[in-house]
């Protein structure tokens, strides 16, 4: 891809709101345009939730990979769809824990292979790719996901809080099923696991409207219930405490805080505990 390629996909991206540079927003990143906060402030009207569920997907990540690292004793990674890199990312947490770690970063979002190589440009074990997560067999033919994984050694796939991005009328791929389990079905050797989770609401017609708010800004987005999010996961054996509201799995009060949440969604902070009827779930599955 020439230079102006590159400047051509980044001009593209800035048109409409990604949800990589929405989510960093509420994360407390700096990388992210007028369009980006305006969808997260949308959708925060419907939904406040949003801002707490974000922030809590992102306290999993690091209690997941952690898990995977030192009781599991993964020492290969691919995160899906990772977004913009900020605090505890996949690599600093499973390097801290063990040097010899490899992690394969895949987002579709132009920005975030810009950003992702600048932080990654002295890390060998670390790579960033731009690829559609839809596209498995995309990702599993690239260079560097062969360079860095090993798939006759155990490996983790991580979907973190990206599966309500995978809407079942997709047109790309074939479909979110075959996007969450191509590669640990298809590839991974026994033994591995997926680090999943997703938005989901316990009344299907809240999910139903906040699907409708959130798609019509521009973000592909399918909100499901708990029991059609497990459906795509059937066959693989559930880490304790199982599939849960991410809040009670394995919570560790000491772990590594976040970066402060901006200023403009302080109103929203705490709005998971008034509102409990839509929340992020998910866990940690292993491959027999």
């Amino acid at each position: 891809m020439t230079s102006k390629e590159r400047a051509d996909d980044v001009d593209h991206a800035l048109d409409k709101p990604a949800s990589a540079r929405a989510y960093g927003w509420i994360l407390g990143g700096k990388d992210n345009y007028e369009v980006d906060r305006q969808s997260v402030l949308d959708a925060v009207q419907g939904f406040p939730q949003c801002v707490d569920i974000a922030r809590q997907n992102r306290e999993f990540l690091y209690r997941a990979v952690r898990y995977l690292v030192q009781d599991a004793g993964i020492t290969q990674f691919i995160d899906l769809g990772c977004g913009l890199p900020t605090s505890n990312n996949v690599h600093q947490v499973a390097q801290a824990l063990n040097p010899d770690a490899r992690v394969v970063y895949v987002d579709i979002d132009p920005i975030v292979l810009a950003h992702g190589r600048a932080l990654l440009a002295k890390n060998k074990a670390t790579t960033v790719i731009t690829a559609d997560m839809r596209e498995p067999e995309t990702i599993l033919d690239h260079p560097d996901a062969q360079r860095l994984i090993d798939f006759s050694e155990p490996v983790a796939v991580l979907f973190l809080s990206v599966v309500h991005h995978l809407k079942d009328t997709d047109q790309i791929g074939h479909g979110p099923r075959h996007t969450l389990r191509h590669i640990i079905d298809s590839v991974a050797a026994p033994g591995s696991y997926l680090a999943v989770s997703q938005i989901v609401a316990d009344d299907p017609q809240i999910g139903a409207a906040m699907s409708a708010q959130i798609d019509g800004d521009g973000v592909p987005w399918q909100t499901r219930t708990p029991a059609e999010f497990a459906a795509l996961l059937d066959g693989l054996d559930p880490v304790e405490p199982g599939l849960v509201n991410l809040t009670d799995w394995r919570p560790d009060p000491s772990q590594p805080s976040l970066d402060p949440v901006p200023l403009p969604l302080h109103p929203y902070v705490g709005a998971t505990e008034t509102r409990p009827g839509i929340y992020e779930y998910g866990g940690v599955l292993r491959k027999p």
